[in-house]
């Protein structure tokens, strides 16, 4: 594809310097950019590249001065890396627009209905009485389930699963091998100490403009919904228990793990590996450490960290402590061996 440098500083409001006939072909980073290149300055520490750059044009922020001679154009802007995000964002939608119709062999059940301009990879399956919106991706072998929504502009790549009754909301994207409705983690245990499947028939629900992951997991509830609710941003290798509910804009870093029935509020953050036990509720924005076990629940705006967690001041006091106890040790039984002989020279005498 290929744009002008006025269309591009047209899209981001930004002031162009230079000619605006440039054309731009390609985006790369500063060091590995090549004529046709577009790139940008956001950390001063890189602000030397911009001299020696072979990019045809770098977007800056509207308060860069130069210190010499700039080799290309520039589109001044309030924030350069979130204009350089917007771009990436118009260029990949520009590239899935591309792909509509149906490939073969793919199934689609008659009671299906479908939207316009849709895309169906080959060997991808869509059961009865789904319902596809308008310009939504489905890659090859992606599974939909009977009964299951999928609304306008989302994107399910390879290989990804979505078990019947599930509802996906606007714009959402779904990355490879990713599942979604799988049955939740259900067992009644028994007299003869074998464990009974407890049958799980609630379905998931993702709002709008909700991300997941590659290979993440979102189990269905038993009874009612899973729900994950608008602008929520899912990492690879995650696990959703079944009932559980995430709130608005919140985000979870990868191999993350929520159990049964946990509710986690508004713009929390979840770092990596951190694992949550069920039926607790995380306070709005609250975030948590990477690797942090949760176990009660919060309140609203906490830091926690540890496993079990605490909160995170707390933490960094007590985890400093806790380097030197091989230290605090041996001060303790210097200590001792001194109030024994105290104890013994005036026994003796």
């Amino acid at each position: 594809m290929e744009f002008k440098l006025a269309q591009i500083a047209k899209l981001i409001d930004g002031q162009l310097i230079g000619d605006e006939n440039i054309k731009i072909t390609n985006l790369h980073g500063l060091e590995n950019a090549l004529s046709g290149s577009l790139s940008f300055l956001s950390n001063p520490k890189y602000k030397k590249h911009i001299y020696t750059t072979k990019a045809s044009a770098v977007i800056v922020n509207e308060q860069f001065n130069a210190d010499a001679k700039v080799p290309c154009a520039l589109i001044k802007v309030k924030d350069p890396y979130l204009s350089f995000t917007i771009l990436l964002d118009y260029y990949v939608k520009l590239k899935v627009k591309q792909k509509v119709g149906i490939e073969q062999p793919c199934h689609i059940a008659t009671s299906a209905t479908l939207g316009s301009e849709i895309y169906a990879g080959a060997f991808s399956y869509i059961g009865e009485n789904v319902s596809i919106g308008n310009n939504v991706k489905i890659y090859p072998q992606v599974y939909i389930g009977d009964n299951s929504q999928i609304g306008d502009h989302s994107i399910l790549y390879s290989g990804v699963k979505v078990y019947a009754e599930t509802i996906i909301g606007k714009h959402c994207t779904i990355q490879a091998g990713a599942v979604l409705g799988s049955d939740g983690f259900g067992f009644a245990p028994q007299d003869d100490g074998s464990y009974k499947t407890i049958p799980q028939i609630g379905n998931v629900i993702l709002e709008d403009h909700v991300d997941v992951g590659a290979n993440t997991t979102i189990d269905c509830g038993t009874f009612e919904s899973t729900i994950i609710r608008r602008g929520v941003k899912i990492d690879n290798l995650i696990q959703l228990a079944h009932n559980t509910e995430i709130g608005e804009n919140t985000v979870i870093a990868a191999q993350a793990g929520i159990s049964g029935s946990t509710k986690v509020g508004k713009n929390c953050i979840i770092g990596g590996q951190a694992g949550l036990v069920g039926h607790i509720t995380l306070a709005d924005n609250t975030k948590i450490q990477a690797q942090s076990g949760i176990t009660k629940n919060s309140k609203e705006g906490q830091a926690l960290y540890g496993s079990p967690a605490l909160t995170y001041n707390n933490y960094v006091r007590s985890y400093t402590i806790f380097k030197r106890l091989p230290e605090l040790l041996k001060q303790v039984e210097l200590l001792e061996e001194k109030i024994l002989n105290l104890h013994q020279g005036k026994h003796d005498s």
